[in-house]
């Protein structure tokens, strides 16, 4: 059922949003030269890795210099990208990867497999389920260049203090998710683009 939901809204989602996927890429490509599209190496269910389809909102090989997380502010983001990440925009392409079946609309945010290598057996449970596009973490962290913001070690702050509470949220996701929770979280994320900063 819960694929059925996804295709149902992720297929005539994309039709309807093609005018500003092209838009956005013709922006993004006149902003900055280098592919229009981010493809990021993501742990999905039962850890098979995916690339997840994001719009480039930072200069051409950005993983190439900095570090791994994007800091408040970051150099690398694009005056494009600044405004695509304020309005969710970079995340469209995304609705690609749930046609193809390895995301869903509401669920654990995927993560690298860089970071993945620090779940405890516990926090692996996780990847039980397909992740998401948005959720219960993505919406409550939301704000999460920010929180880095000042961390003398961002990398360090995330592995050993965010992420756990991030992953402690997904998993209580996983227990009590239902159909309504899931609406609901649709209707926040949609709310929280326009009303949260």
């Amino acid at each position: 059922m819960r694929r059925i939901i996804d295709l149902v809204f992720a297929g005539p989602t994309l039709i309807c949003l093609s005018p500003i996927f092209l838009v956005v890429a013709i922006l993004v490509k006149l902003q900055s030269p280098g592919p229009i599209l981010y493809k990021a190496k993501r742990v999905g269910q039962y850890g098979h890795i995916f690339e997840m389809y994001k719009f480039r909102t930072m200069v051409a090989n950005a993983d190439l210099f900095g570090q791994k997380l994007t800091a408040y502010c970051d150099p690398r983001i694009t005056p494009t990208g600044f405004f695509l990440r304020r309005w969710k925009l970079d995340e469209i392409p995304q609705l690609v990867n749930i046609i193809k079946g390895e995301m869903s609309i509401i669920g654990p945010r995927p993560e690298s497999p860089a970071y993945v290598q620090y779940y405890t057996r516990n926090q692996q449970r996780v990847l039980h389920v397909r992740p998401g596009i948005t959720g219960p973490s993505q919406f409550m962290n939301r704000n999460e260049e920010e929180k880095l913001r000042g961390k003398s070690d961002p990398e360090q702050f995330y592995i050993h203090i965010l992420m756990p509470e991030k992953l402690k949220i997904d998993l209580e996701y996983i227990k009590t998710q239902t159909f309504y929770s899931d609406m609901l979280w649709i209707a926040r994320t949609i709310l929280g683009i326009f009303i949260f900063k």
